[in-house]
């Protein structure tokens, strides 16, 4: 194992003095309500959680939604999967640093579930350059510190599982949610997923557009997709939606299907639409994992499904040349 993982995008991405940054988290987490529908945060067993990975000028208020949500009180370790952006991956990856150096300071790696999952023979290890260029993981350490330390103080804090989860199929996203259904089963295991939704624009090669009723152009082997007519009537002008209004519709879908429940359902809307939802693999492999549970434990109705509690955007796109990125914030109670 490596020592500690530098804070690489600490300074840019995120505010590297350690003062500057807490201001600005507790900022971001006092502007969410402290109730959602009449229930004190956080959520009693929410112990799952999507939240967005973006610099955190862009997507830093929406993450405190999910972060908010998070009940930590019964973790003693904490799952961190995300996507991989630094090189190509396929299947799943574990660190091999000991440590996650935060501003805030170094929260520190399970050893002993990382060595078990090693054990299996089913992961690689993250080149030590990749993980340390990598952002999906890194951006959620010093919201994870925060809420920690509002959770237990200076007491024994949970420790950490960062797994990059790298191109998958749809079978094989069903497997690797049916290796971490095990850990999900457990109540002292708390996830966060880490994803941002639509990546639209030329430097995204993603520009769906608009025409006749329906979403099209998503590219020229793909056909079309009809809008819905709740969405057409909720456009300023349904002939001729704004281009962030057809955004909004095409992250609305896939987060229907997300909170559906179904790993099939989000894996169907996502080859439909080809949205660019960057953590798709990350959150397809605990939908499963999801799926997997709620069927072994028989959990209430709505647990082990999805509630959204935040959606926004980097840029409300006007222009075809402009870009923007999506972030959406949900929880999932265990």
């Amino acid at each position: 194992m490596e020592e500690s993982r530098e804070a690489s995008h600490a300074g840019s991405w995120y505010k590297g003095n350690p003062k500057e940054l807490n201001r600005e988290l507790e900022d971001f987490l006092d502007r969410v309500p402290a109730t959602l529908d009449g229930a004190e945060l956080p959520i009693n067993n929410a112990r799952v959680i999507i939240a967005p990975h973006a610099g955190y000028s862009y997507s830093g208020p929406c993450a405190a939604w999910a972060y908010k949500t998070l009940d930590l009180r019964s973790a003693k370790r904490v799952f961190v999967l995300g996507p991989s952006h630094t090189y190509y991956l396929r299947g799943c990856a574990l660190t091999t640093f000991d440590k996650y150096e935060t501003p805030f300071g170094d929260l520190v790696v399970d050893d002993a579930t990382t060595s078990e999952l090693r054990q299996t023979g089913l992961f690689a290890d993250m080149p030590p350059r990749g993980e340390v260029d990598e952002h999906s993981l890194e951006m959620h350490m010093p919201y994870l510190w925060k809420r920690i330390e509002q959770t237990f103080g200076n007491t024994d804090h949970p420790r950490i599982i960062p797994i990059l989860v790298g191109n998958l199929s749809e079978e094989e996203e069903k497997f690797w949610g049916q290796l971490f259904s095990k850990y999900l089963k457990d109540p002292e295991s708390a996830w966060i997923i880490s994803s941002d939704f639509c990546h639209w624009g030329p430097r995204f090669s993603y520009r769906p557009k608009f025409r006749d009723g329906v979403i099209c152009d998503l590219d020229k082997n793909h056909g079309v997709l009809r809008a819905t007519p709740d969405w057409s009537q909720a456009a300023e002008d349904p002939e001729r939606p704004a281009i962030h209004e057809v955004i909004k519709a095409l992250d609305q879908m896939a987060m229907d299907a997300v909170e559906s429940g179904s790993h099939s359902e989000f894996s169907k809307v996502i080859r439909q639409t080809q949205n660019t939802v960057c953590g798709r693999h990350p959150i397809g492999v605990m939908l499963a994992a999801l799926e997997v549970v709620a069927k072994e434990e028989e959990l209430a109705e709505k647990n082990g499904k999805f509630s959204f509690v935040q959606y926004q955007r980097s840029n409300l796109v006007r222009k075809e040349g402009d870009s923007s990125v999506s972030y959406a914030s949900a929880y999932a109670v265990v």
